[in-house]
């Protein structure tokens, strides 16, 4: 009997597949395509809305109405023959990035423009009015001119210009006239619904006192100011605050007697609750107003 023939194991050559990579570049060119694709969608624009809203917004800012010519014209071809339309940077140069950021939501860029134009004229009159009706208490107490008042994209500055007549120097002790600026300038505060930043400032002079810098002496006297503010004057803490600023935000240089004076300050910021857009025209008003 013969033993049985064991069976040859039938060994499979590994196929060697040299077209493999064709997979990979068939996906890479179509994501190029969809690339491509999607850039040149985006670079497509719609000149003659663009031009509807341009003239729209400068006709609605004051610019005469214009006529755009076009003729078949080449860009560089007989320029007498070509009326450009003004652009309204000249006249709101922060407008055009304000429209862009609200859209159109009422179907114009020129009514948004006018809305957030409006809202901006009438937050900077309440700004204000209210600087006046607490410059008005003030002068009614023998104390006019004490505090200084402007208005920026934050909103209400109230200044008060230390000078000795707010702290001594090198001290965060209010002063009894500093008590009584800032009891009559409360109840102003306190009926507001805007949050109230108190900003202490210190001019280049180093300290030689208690305070090892002028960060230290500029929060202390934010800290007395508000302190005052919310224990007498009765304004809510929770929509207060405190900061020191050191001489790190100087309105005048140091180097006069004015600047060592008047970066010597503590300011009572009144901060717009308006949306950026529009708190970035607060500066542009009076400009706007006198043109």
């Amino acid at each position: 009997m013969s033993a049985p023939r064991r069976r040859k194991r039938e060994v499979e050559e590994e196929h060697d597949d040299k077209e493999r990579w064709l997979v990979s570049y068939s996906d890479m060119m179509t994501v190029l395509v969809a690339l491509f694709i999607v850039l040149y969608a985006m670079s497509q624009v719609d000149v003659d809305k663009f031009n509807e809203l341009r003239t729209s917004l400068a006709a609605g800012f004051g610019a005469p109405q214009v006529s755009i010519l076009t003729d078949g014209a080449g860009l560089m071809n007989d320029t007498s023959s070509q009326v450009v339309a003004p652009t309204i940077d000249g006249i709101v140069p922060t407008l055009a990035g304000a429209a862009h950021q609200t859209g159109t939501e009422n179907g114009s860029g020129e009514s948004v423009a006018a809305a957030d134009l409006a809202a901006a004229r009438a937050e900077y009159a309440d700004m204000e009015a209210l600087a006046e009706r607490i410059e008005a208490a003030l002068a009614e107490r023998g104390l006019d001119g004490a505090l200084q008042f402007r208005i920026n994209e934050r909103g209400l500055i109230i200044g008060m210009v230390t000078d000795e007549v707010f702290f001594a120097a090198e001290s965060a002790v209010l002063t009894e006239t500093s008590q009584i600026v800032i009891d009559t300038v409360a109840p102003y505060l306190t009926v507001l619904p805007n949050e109230i930043s108190v900003e202490g400032h210190a001019n280049s002079v180093p300290t030689t006192s208690r305070y090892l810098t002028n960060w230290e002496l500029s929060s202390d006297r934010a800290t007395q100011v508000l302190r005052r503010l919310v224990e007498n004057g009765g304004l809510p803490g929770s929509r207060a605050a405190a900061v020191g600023f050191g001489e790190a935000r100087p309105l005048l240089p140091n180097e006069t007697p004015e600047g060592l004076a008047g970066n010597r300050r503590v300011d009572l910021v009144v901060l717009s609750d308006e949306p950026e857009r529009i708190r970035e025209l607060l500066p542009l008003i009076p400009t706007l107003e006198e043109g």
